[in-house]
């Protein structure tokens, strides 16, 4: 503060918002859905139903997957407290600070109850990338001198490169790992969706076991972090305590769900392979129920035939 003025912004204030690549995914495959069910009165056979559902199951976990890679609530949590809003100032505000987790970086938010006191509007939204060190040191740094508020700093400081804490290893660590394996998932997703449209459903089976396989240890990876102690973020008698968020229970429902998915196809494939084979099969449905009857048909006439000539 200099003299009876609060720190200021050498230039406007543009709080994080939110990341534009999830408004572009969502917009895609809303317009492949509304795509596919155009077309759907088009296909014919008794499988429609079937279709429906495996292009609509197929597309919410691609999705899910890719957007995840951007969302900002891996790790969240909150604290709402009394404490001092500007550095170099007694000027205590009440309000609620709440750190937001993702793969690329955190969110540390600041909202004062109520919103506006000290004659501003106490609500803020600021984004710490950790993609490098050098990015994060920076992004603090710029905090620093544009007069950030004490308690978004204070917060910030604990994931610094320097910081005894030693939170921005284990979370660069634990999240780098955590991204690669969401777009290993990605890639085994779309290897999966071209061997069941070959059809090679057996290859296509196992990509979306992979899959599954990939989403499950992209959070164990994540999850490793809280098994290290953490340095507690106190704010007076007040604990800022995280938890895992909705991104993070979202890909554990998905990893469950391609498991489930592989797990049932696969074992029809052994117990039942033609089944699968015509569930997948291109060629219209009614096509194929009647060619494979008339093999059926076959085999049952040579196999008289034959029983006939024995006799």
């Amino acid at each position: 503060m200099y003299g009876s003025v609060f720190s200021f912004y050498y230039r406007p204030r543009t709080p994080f918002l939110f990341d534009t690549h999830l408004v572009e995914i969502i917009i895609i495959c809303l317009i492949t859905a509304a795509t596919f069910l155009i077309i759907l009165p088009g296909i014919r056979g008794k499988l429609r139903t079937f279709w429906l559902v495996k292009v609509l199951t197929s597309l919410f976990i691609g999705t899910v997957i890719l957007s995840v890679n951007f969302t900002r609530d891996w790790e969240v949590g909150s604290v709402t407290t009394t404490t001092v809003y500007k550095s170099f100032s007694h000027s205590m505000v009440n309000a609620s600070i709440g750190i937001w987790v993702g793969l690329k970086g955190l969110n540390i938010t600041l909202t004062g109850h109520p919103i506006h006191q000290f004659n501003e509007t106490i609500n803020y939204n600021e984004r710490f990338s950790w993609e490098t060190r050098i990015q994060y040191d920076n992004d603090y740094q710029d905090g620093l001198e544009r007069g950030l508020p004490n308690p978004i700093l204070y917060v910030a400081e604990k994931f610094i490169s320097i910081s005894p804490c030693r939170l921005h290893q284990q979370y660069c660590a634990s999240t780098y790992y955590s991204s690669a394996l969401m777009w290993l998932a990605f890639c085994a997703w779309i290897l999966s969706n071209v061997l069941f449209c070959i059809p090679v459903p057996l290859y296509g089976i196992c990509m979306m076991f992979a899959t599954a396989v990939c989403i499950i240890f992209s959070l164990v990876s994540f999850a490793t972090v809280r098994q290290v102690p953490i340095c507690n973020i106190h704010f007076g008698t007040s604990i800022l305590r995280t938890r895992f968020g909705f991104s993070f229970w979202m890909s554990f429902a998905t990893g469950l769900l391609c498991l489930f998915i592989s797990i049932v196809l696969l074992t029809v494939h052994i117990m039942r392979p033609a089944i699968v084979r015509r569930l997948f099969n291109s060629k219209d449905n009614e096509d194929v129920f009647s060619k494979t009857e008339s093999e059926d048909g076959d085999a049952v006439s040579d196999n008289e035939e034959v029983t006939v000539t024995e006799l």
